[in-house]
């Protein structure tokens, strides 16, 4: 979609320098997808603009992810898994198989970045639950084409002055945080909730690779496991503790919520202190979204500067030809990882649906120009009807 969008439409970017962000945000921790579209902005408008994208971004789904905390008690949770949804899943495969065709056709070019691909994606796909093989194939593939020296930059980029108000930001911040909530649990603060709250987010937001496949496990063991274990319960300890169906829930819906995958904090954060009265639920959803988006913003917009500065050496322009070529494997591996999920084999109407609008999709995204929202949509109404 943003291809289709940043791109073709409107322009924001080119290709390459959206293969970069990419590649780029996957080197950080946080959400890779909230990173890229942040740089975006970044690139429009400097930081102003990035602060802006960022929030639009997210509060779509932070607020309906909140919103499903307060309302979880009062409605069916079978109804929420209604089968209005479960189209979606082949679309993205399809809008997958759309991103890799274009990536490819750019960064694909040698044999050596052909090898590149086929490893990254054979190591992605078995692998893809390990949260260090996204940032571990990048700086692999970066290192392999630098074993070559025919390819040099045709200009160098003049070194920008970094600003280090960002980083400084961040650790301080991640200081502060952790003092507060130490002192809070210790001092039995009435707020101590609140404040353990926070520091497990903007942990959780600083130390996490692979995306909302590795948060989520991260997160259950926080708020699930945890407060179960011998060790807490021999103390008597007042711990933040989330039913297991309600996590579990929340996990599921968020999948089909538009938007980035980590608002399941903003739906934690609520259910985290549901207990303390509507207020604090209201402002536990804030704490989710803040403590979890905020460290991942400061990184990139800390670190891209940096990023640029290193371009005008020739070892980063042979690197970027690995590491794109590394991103389209993951894309690759993605596009198998998620079909081998959905049922495509054997003789059902459903199968032959779901086959359809994996190709329909990809379809549609190469030969018109059909609004990817539109095609959303048509998804959810085909889960309705079917």
């Amino acid at each position: 979609m943003m291809i289709k969008i940043f791109v073709e439409k409107r322009r924001d970017v080119t290709t390459e320098e959206l293969m970069e962000f990419n590649a780029f945000c996957n080197l950080l921790p946080g959400p890779s997808s909230t990173q890229t579209v942040t740089l975006i902005g970044y690139k429009r408008g400097g930081v102003p603009l990035a602060v802006l994208t960022l929030l639009i971004w997210i509060l779509p789904a932070c607020i309906l992810m909140g919103a499903l905390s307060f309302l979880l008690h009062y409605i069916d949770k079978n109804a929420l898994r209604n089968d209005i949804f479960k189209y979606l899943q082949p679309m993205v495969v399809g809008f997958l198989a759309y991103a890799a065709y274009n990536a490819f056709k750019i960064s694909i070019k040698n044999t050596i970045t052909r090898v590149i691909l086929v490893v990254a994606a054979l190591s992605t796909y078995f692998l893809f639950s390990t949260p260090w093989i996204f940032p571990g194939l990048i700086v692999l593939g970066g290192i392999v084409t630098n074993f070559s020296n025919k390819r040099i930059p045709d200009h160098e980029v003049k070194p920008k002055k970094i600003k280090w108000n960002n980083i400084w930001m961040f650790l301080v911040l991640f200081i502060v945080a952790g003092f507060l909530s130490e002192t809070a649990r210790k001092e039995n603060w009435e707020s101590r909730k609140a404040f353990n709250l926070f520091e497990n987010f903007y942990r959780f937001g600083s130390i996490v690779f692979g995306g909302g496949d590795v948060l989520m496990p991260i997160m259950y063991e926080q708020y699930v496991v945890r407060p179960e274990s011998k060790r807490v319960l021999e103390k008597n300890r007042d711990v933040i503790k989330i039913d297991k169906d309600d996590f579990l829930t929340g996990a599921g819906i968020v999948r089909a919520m538009p938007g980035p995958v980590f608002s399941i904090s903003s739906f934690t954060g609520g259910m985290a202190l549901r207990n303390e009265g509507k207020n604090m639920q209201l402002i536990g959803c804030i704490i989710g979204a803040v403590g979890m988006f905020l460290p991942s913003a400061l990184l990139v917009l800390f670190f891209y500067p940096i990023w640029n500065n290193l371009k005008k050496y020739v070892v980063i322009y042979r690197a970027l030809e690995g590491i794109n070529a590394v991103v389209v494997g993951i894309m690759v591996a993605s596009f198998f990882y998620l079909l081998k999920d959905i049922s495509i084999e054997g003789f059902s109407i459903n199968n032959y649906i779901n086959i359809g609008v994996i190709l329909s999709t990809f379809g549609l995204l190469i030969l018109t120009r059909f609004p990817p929202p539109l095609i959303v949509l048509c998804c959810l109404l085909l889960g309705w009807l079917f």
